[in-house]
C-alpha cells in the first residue's frame, strides 16, 4: 500500500481551502476555456512550462485580490488556496511575474479577451444566472496609467495628447464641465442578477450614445438608460425588436419643458437604472478600476475583459441574500 505523505494528509484535512474559490471553480466547465487558451501559443513548439488554464486562473486571482504581477507571484508561492484553484501541486513550481506578464501579452495578441468573456457568460447563462428582465446601460470615466498632459502644451484648437498613451483623450464632465483626460467604460448590466453582459472601452470623448447600440443585446425585455442615450432611431429599433423602451426623456433646445408624465417616467426609470451604479462602485472599489494599469486601448481592453470575467464569476458565486 502506498504510504500517505504529509502533503496528502495536509490536503485531506482541509487545510488551505477557500469556500468562495471552490464555489467559483464549480460554476464553470473549464475544458472549453482551456481549449480557447491553447490558441494563445500558436506556432510555438515544445511543451509549455505551465498549463494555460492555470495561468488564466492566476490572472483571475489577481483581479479578485487586487494583486500586481510581483504580488501574484508571491501569493502563488505561499497560499495553498491559490494553488488549489489553479491546479498547482504544493511541490510544483509556480510562474514568476515575467511569465505572467508574457502570458497576458499572448492573450492580447491572440485577441482572446472577447471569446473568453463570452464563453464564461454563456455557461453562466445556461446555468440560469442571466435573467434578461432588462439591460441597464451606463458609462463612467476612468483615468489612464499615464500623466495628464498639460492643456497648454499644444497650439490653440489642437487637443493635447500623451506620447505614452495616444489612445486616451479629453472630455468635459459634471455640472462644472470640468476637463477630464483618459478613457470611458461603457457597460450593459443584466437587471436582477447584476452580471455584465457587454462592455466597451473607448477614449473619454466618445459620447455614450455612440456605443449604446453595441450594448443592446436584443433578447432582453427592456432597456434602461439615462437621457444621454435618447435617440429617435434607437427608440424605433427597440420597438421593432419588441423590447420595452425605458430610456429617459430629455428637454431639447427651443422646446417646452417636459410634461408631468415624462418627468414622472424619468424618475421611475432612474430608480431602476441606479442599480448599475453598484456595478461601477464594485469595479472601482474592489477591482481598483479608478485608474487603468496599462498604456493603450488594446492592453486596457484585455484588462477590462479579465475584470469583467472575474466580476461575473464572483457575482454568480455569491451566497444568496436572505
Amino acid at each position: 500500500m502506498r504510504q500517505v505523505s504529509f502533503v496528502d494528509a495536509f490536503l485531506a484535512a482541509g487545510f488551505g481551502r477557500n469556500a468562495r474559490l471552490e464555489r467559483i471553480d464549480a460554476l464553470i466547465d473549464w475544458q472549453p476555456v482551456a481549449a480557447l487558451l491553447r490558441r494563445a501559443r500558436p506556432g510555438e513548439t515544445g511543451r509549455p512550462p505551465y498549463e494555460p488554464l492555470a495561468m488564466f486562473k492566476a490572472l483571475l486571482l489577481a483581479q479578485w485580490y487586487g494583486l500586481s504581477d510581483p504580488a501574484l507571484e508571491e501569493a502563488l508561492l505561499d497560499r495553498v488556496s491559490f494553488r488549489r484553484f489553479c491546479g498547482l501541486a504544493l511541490d510544483a513550481p509556480t510562474p514568476d511575474e515575467t511569465t505572467l506578464c508574457r502570458f497576458r501579452a499572448a492573450l492580447r495578441r491572440a485577441g482572446l479577451g472577447e471569446a473568453l468573456f463570452q464563453e464564461v457568460l454563456a455557461q453562466l447563462d445556461r446555468a440560469g444566472f442571466v435573467l434578461r428582465a432588462g439591460t441597464l446601460i451606463d458609462a463612467t470615466l476612468v483615468r489612464p496609467a499615464v500623466r495628464t498632459p498639460p492643456s497648454g502644451s499644444t497650439p490653440r484648437g489642437v487637443e493635447s495628447r500623451s506620447a505614452h498613451d495616444p489612445d486616451a483623450n479629453w472630455t468635459r464632465h459634471g455640472r462644472g464641465r470640468q476637463p477630464f483626460f483618459g478613457y470611458k467604460l461603457h457597460l450593459a448590466v443584466d437587471r436582477g442578477s447584476g452580471l455584465i453582459r457587454a462592455r466597451r472601452l473607448t477614449g473619454a470623448k466618445t459620447y455614450e450614445s455612440e456605443v449604446a447600440d453595441e450594448l443592446i443585446l436584443g433578447d432582453e425585455r427592456a432597456v434602461y438608460g439615462d437621457k444621454a442615450y435618447e435617440k429617435k432611431a434607437r427608440r424605433e429599433r427597440l420597438r421593432a425588436l419588441g423590447i420595452k423602451d425605458r430610456i429617459q426623456h430629455r428637454r431639447r433646445r427651443n422646446q417646452p419643458p417636459l410634461g408631468r408624465w415624462r418627468l414622472l417616467r424619468n424618475r421611475l426609470i432612474g430608480r431602476i437604472r441606479q442599480a448599475v451604479e453598484r456595478s461601477f462602485s464594485q469595479l472601482k472599489g474592489r477591482y481598483r478600476l479608478t485608474r487603468l494599469r496599462y498604456r493603450g486601448l488594446a492592453a486596457n481592453a484585455l484588462h477590462l475583459d479579465l475584470i469583467a470575467i472575474a466580476y461575473n464569476l464572483r457575482t454568480a458565486a455569491a451566497p444568496p441574500r436572505p
